[in-house]
Formats: structure tokens, sequence, C-alpha cells
């Protein structure tokens, strides 16, 4: 981001334009392909490489010499947009091809968008050397390869009930399945919370060791390390769920990381850098942990004819609610004190805790 700042003259405050872009990309894209049930119509693994493709030559389109804020700000919407055909497109090939054990097999999907979400960190550490492109190009190309490997190696799975004929209504009618309803109150819950500490998880580090008045120059590292962690996480909650079940694993992991964001100004105070390190650590395992079980309860709870509508108008929703709670941060970041700024994501815990409570007859054939 700092680079497009300075390479194309941009305004400090165009950093987080670009960032709302992407979710705003990714929102209206899961609508067009909730709408239009494109993921149940169509071969999942065909979407997934098409919407890979063009994520990636969106996503290189930055390192176009003559770009303007409009023209950025417009790729990165546009890679938003296809992002929609490739995590909930993911989450629907999983369903098609596990009838159980799907919680661990998400486990796994969700793990790899944690290690996924965590590498440009790393990406920027090791291209150091290189033009700032370096980045985007790795990116792109990872992406690409990506789709490749779904189109030739992952046919349709032995699960997959595909959509006949159109149904503009599907995306609506999810929801008046009581237990649907309340998997998906408990995910909304999770979102709130997820994105904004992984987009923050920098400033934490940041904010920390200059309050301790310490300096600290691998933030990207312990950026990468605290996101990438909680790849682990979605897997051992998936091994958790075939022996406890995904709604009890999800609800624990989802107390705990509430519990984080209510200690986060205890912690702030303490002058133990390896405790409070140690801290994020638990925060960043936990605060992913229950994604997958999540995803796993939604599509349990929707009918297999529209499944992977149902992930995606649930994805869609969810990834609204991040840029509420992000901007929500941006707006009270330099207004109150820092240590108390993170308090406000423990509203998502206690939502999604409650939200899960109100039905006890949630499917959770593992």
């Amino acid at each position: 981001m700092g680079d497009l700042i300075r390479e194309f003259s941009l305004a400090e405050s165009a950093l987080g334009h670009l960032t709302t872009a992407v979710q705003f990309g990714f929102i209206s894209g899961t609508l067009f392909f909730a709408f239009f049930t494109i993921s149940d119509r169509f071969p999942p693994a065909r979407v997934f490489f098409f919407s890979a493709l063009f994520g990636a030559i969106f996503n290189l389109g930055l390192i176009w010499e003559v770009n303007s804020l409009s023209s950025i700000l417009g790729l990165r919407f546009l890679t938003g947009f296809f992002l929609a055909g490739i995590y909930p497109v993911g989450m629907k090939i999983a369903a098609d091809y596990y009838e159980k054990g799907l919680g661990l097999s998400l486990g796994f999907l969700v793990g790899a968008l944690s290690l996924g979400t965590a590498f440009p960190h790393l990406a920027k550490e090791i291209t150091q050397a290189y033009p700032w492109q370096a980045v985007l190009i790795l990116t792109s190309s990872l992406a690409l390869l990506g789709g490749l490997l779904m189109l030739f190696f992952v046919p349709n799975g032995p699960y997959r009930v595909a959509s006949k004929a159109l149904d503009l209504t599907a995306f609506m009618s999810v929801f008046r399945n009581r237990e649907f309803r309340a998997a998906s109150y408990g995910y909304f819950g999770h979102m709130w919370e997820l994105y904004a500490f992984w987009a923050f998880v920098p400033l934490i580090i940041k904010t920390y060791y200059s309050q301790q008045g310490i300096a600290f120059d691998n933030i990207s590292i312990w950026s990468f390390s605290i996101i990438a962690f909680g790849g682990l996480a979605c897997i051992l909650g998936g091994y958790l769920s075939k022996r406890f079940g995904a709604k009890p694993v999800a609800r624990t992991a989802l107390f705990i990381s509430g519990i984080c964001c209510i200690l986060s100004p205890l912690m702030f105070g303490l002058a133990i850098p390896a405790l409070f390190l140690t801290f994020l650590l638990v925060w960043g395992f936990t605060v992913i942990m229950d994604s997958p079980l999540f995803s796993s309860l939604v599509a349990n709870n929707a009918d297999a004819s529209i499944k992977g509508t149902a992930l995606t108008i649930v994805n869609c929703i969810g990834f609204a609610i991040t840029i509420i709670s992000i901007q929500s941060l941006n707006v009270l970041n330099g207004q109150i004190n820092p240590r108390y700024l993170f308090l406000i994501l423990a509203f998502g815990p206690i939502l999604g805790l409650l939200g899960l409570r109100t039905n006890s007859k949630i499917n959770e054939q593992q």
C-alpha cells in the first residue's frame, strides 16, 4: 500500500479506500454469484478457475504505470469481485466431496485461507531486494496456478446436486430455515471480529512497542506468524469437531477469542513483550478456529441444491459486516486511547454466542 501511494502520488487517505474497495468488490461479487446461483448451476471448479484467472489479471493491473486513484480503486474492486468465485466456491467444492467430515475438510481449506492471508506480509519481507511490483507478480502467479490446479485435478464431487434452472429467489429463501439462521448468526459474529483483527495486527504490534518505548523491526514477520498460526487452529478445530461436534468447538473458540478482545486493554498495559506476543498468537489461533466450523454448519443446514448459493450469500453478509467493524476501528483510532480500541471487537463474539443459543437442533453431521 505504501508503495502504491508513493508510486502514484496518492494521498495517505487513499490507503483506507483501497482496502475497502476490495471488500466492496467481494460483496458485489458474492451478491452476483448468489443471485444467479452460479456455483450451483455450473461446474464449481470451472467457476473457480475463471475467477482465479480474472482476479490474477486485475491484481496484476496495479503495476500499470499510468494508473490513477480511480483506476486503482477499480482494479481493487474487480479483484475483490472475482474473489467471490474463489473462497465461497472452494467451500462449495469441499461440501460436494464430503457428506461426512465436512468440518475437517473445511478446516484444511480455511487453514489455507489463513496462510494465504498472512502470505503478503512474508512476501513483503522476502522481496525487499526487488521492486514493489514483485509482490503483485508473485501473488497473481500463485492465484493463476491455484486456478489451473482446480481446473485440471478437481472434478465435480460425488455429492454435488446441480440446480436445473435459474432461481432468483434462492439467495433469500435459504434464511427461512431456522437452523440455518442460527448457524449464520454465529458466523456473522465471528466475522465482525476476524478481519478487523487481521487488518489491525501490524498496528496492534506497532502501538504496543511504541507505548513501551521499545524499537521493533519485525512487524511483518510477526504479523505473518500471528495470522498464519490460525491455519493450524483450523485443522485442529476440524479434528476436534469429529469428536465433540462442530457447534461446541466453534462456540468455545468464539468464547476464547471474545475473552481476548476483553483482555486486550490489560495486555497493552503489561511491560512484558514476550507475554504480549504470546497473547496475540493465542488470539490469532482462536479468532479463525471457528470459521470452517461455522461454514460447515451453514452448509449442513442448507438444501443440497442451493448449498453453494447459501455459502455465498452468508459470505456476502459476513464480509459486509467486516467493513463496518474495520471502519469503526478506523474512526475510533486516534480518538480514544489505543489500548481500549479493540474492546469493540468483543461485540461480535457476544452476539454470535447469543445467536447460537437460539436453536439447539442445528445439524452437525460430521
